[in-house]
């Protein structure tokens, strides 16, 4: 390969799956190899460089037979589903590669299938990490990183409880629709996801592990790494301030070298500035000068995480993107066009969405639009109660777009006021995919409320045959018993005959002495009715039906889910009286 950075990896999985004590792990491994000044403590990040991945993975390289030409790998520290959403370029999240962290003795989880969704939504690639085979009943720790070599040495019913362990992984990700394997079984890279088991505690699987994901980086993510070498060009991770430097950038750079004295162009609230990088940062672990906090470097290369020191930082946006200045005026216009795409204030009604960045603001727009939700104002920052009103001035128009989304921010008092009180609904969430599912919730709980509120208002279908010798009273009001033969008449429905003739009102139904509110198929019951003089308007043995005007025929027949299939065809009966 040319030049390459190193991928940019995070780590997913439910809590307590083994996620920390993984990295952990990778960062142990370096020093227990004596290899500490080979792993690099970075801002948001630790780096292992390739000859620290050689050195832990030597047990295994004759077996897997990888030679890496990357320069190394990137783990961020942010938890996965934050780093995918903050961490962007232009178009899609930084992470190239995921792993996916799962405790073998437990299996898939709520959070599990929560990282799964992010993976899908991101369309990242990934491996597995079965975590804990350390707990597997009967394991027997052996001294290597390999989990191969210590696979060998388990008893037999311990490999077998393994296997038994791996299949049921491989049926839950079979069905979120992946097809997976044991990394040493596989026979296709491109289509199956790689299972590594591990042991965080112990190290066992760590050399297997990491090599698997630098072999299969290089190999089937050449182009993502490549560096154009043109300029420097990163993600701002948080905005900081630090005592004796003012305001500083903690950033991911993605592409390019950047350097000290070098001029970046960032984003504010107010637009594009440009400022001079004072010096670039690291966190000082060397125990020989444990009083300094940071080391200060004076270039640094793609996939790093750094701290930038530089005039006129204040009002950074987090999450939004910065790069060498090359053409400022050209870098300006792009940056701003960018800006004014994301953080958007629009004349058309739609939802109002508040997030923590620009790229979780970005990465909500992309989602939305996927699924045609419009927006109609999106900014960074708490939401305010002028959110809530914004909100509420749309539901005027269309309830369904009134509506806040709050992604991993604050909800001011005065605004949780505005919400109860104006009915404004308010969907928050940490994970971008639930504001859509829970949105979606939304909608189809509100319509089901809106289809029984009609419904309940609506003549539902019926027919029914006037019982012979059960005329009670002839008129004022007639009162007279029917048998219903389809559908449920319900009190203050209006009946007429076979020709469509109006009748009169049912204004009251009795059921063996007890007054009810509706009748269904195969009752017999004594109606009562102001309008109907009976033997007149109405005969023995006359078949009568619900009377219907064309509107509510219509709006039966947009929801004729809710009618059984006798009663859709009665709907169509009537309509053929009523409108024919």
């Amino acid at each position: 390969m040319s030049a390459v950075r190193s991928p940019i990896l995070v780590l997913l999985g439910h809590v307590d799956h083994g996620k920390t004590t993984l990295l952990d792990r990778v960062r142990g491994s370096a020093v227990a190899s004596k290899e500490a000044g080979k792993i690099t403590q970075m801002i948001g990040a630790s780096y292992l460089s390739t000859y620290v991945i050689n050195n832990i993975s030597a047990s295994v390289k004759d077996i897997m037979k990888t030679k890496l030409v990357i320069p190394g790998l990137l783990f961020i520290d942010t938890p996965g589903h934050e780093a995918f959403t903050t961490l962007r370029e232009r178009g899609g999240s930084l992470a190239d590669m995921a792993v996916l962290v799962v405790d073998a003795t437990q299996g898939f989880q709520p959070q599990t299938r929560e990282s799964i969704k992010i993976l899908k939504h991101c369309k990242t690639p990934f491996v597995i990490a079965a975590n804990k085979i350390d707990l597997i009943h009967g394991w027997k720790k052996q001294d290597t990183n390999s989990f191969l070599k210590s696979f060998q040495m388990q008893p037999e019913h311990v490999k077998k409880l393994l296997d038994e362990k791996i299949y049921t992984m491989m049926g839950q990700l079979s069905e979120e629709g992946f097809d997976c394997e044991r990394f040493d079984r596989m026979s296709d890279f491109t289509k199956q996801i790689a299972i590594v088991p591990i042991s965080s505690k112990s190290g066992e699987g760590l050399a297997e592990l990491l090599l698997l994901i630098s072999g299969m980086s290089q190999k089937y993510l050449e182009k993502r790494l490549h560096i154009t070498g043109e300029i420097a060009k990163g993600s701002v991770i948080e905005v900081k301030d630090e005592k004796g430097m003012g305001t500083t950038l903690d950033v991911v750079l993605y592409d390019g070298e950047l350097a000290q004295g070098d001029n970046i162009i960032f984003l504010t609230r107010q637009g594009a500035k440009k400022t001079k990088v004072r010096a670039l940062l690291e966190p000082n672990i060397s125990p020989c000068n444990p009083q300094e906090k940071y080391i200060n470097l004076d270039r640094v290369a793609a996939a790093a995480g750094v701290k930038i020191v530089a005039p006129s930082l204040e009002g950074t946006i987090p999450g939004s993107p910065f790069m060498q200045v090359s053409d400022f005026e050209s870098q300006k216009k792009e940056m701003e066009t960018h800006l004014s795409e994301v953080l958007r204030d629009s004349h058309d009604d739609g939802v109002v969405v508040k997030a923590d960045s620009l790229g979780s603001t970005e990465a909500i727009l992309n989602l939305f639009q996927k699924h045609r939700i419009p927006v109609k104002r999106s900014g960074i920052g708490p939401v305010t109660k002028k959110d809530i009103l914004t909100a509420h001035a749309v539901s005027e128009s269309d309830r369904y777009k009134g509506v806040i989304f709050g992604f991993n921010v604050k909800v001011l008092d005065e605004a949780r006021t505005e919400s109860y009180n104006s009915g404004v609904p308010l969907i928050w969430s940490r994970v971008v995919y639930k504001l859509v599912e829970e949105y979606e919730e939304w909608v189809e709980d509100e319509k089901q409320k809106e289809r029984k509120q009609l419904e309940s208002t609506l003549p539902w279908p019926a027919r029914m045959r006037v019982l012979p010798g059960c005329f009670f009273r002839l008129s004022k009001p007639a009162v007279f018993g029917v048998e219903i033969l389809e559908g449920r008449l319900r009190k203050g429905s209006s009946l007429m005959d076979e020709s469509g003739n109006v009748l009169g009102d049912v204004k009251n139904i009795q059921s063996e002495g007890n007054t009810i509110e509706e009748a269904e198929k195969k009752s017999q019951v004594a109606l009562s009715s102001p309008q109907i003089t009976l033997n007149k308007d109405v005969h023995e043995g006359d078949i009568l039906y619900v009377a219907m005007n064309r509107k509510q025929v219509f709006a039966w027949e947009e929801r004729k889910g809710s009618l059984s299939g006798e009663e859709q065809e009665l709907l169509e009966k009537i309509r053929k009286i009523v409108i024919f």
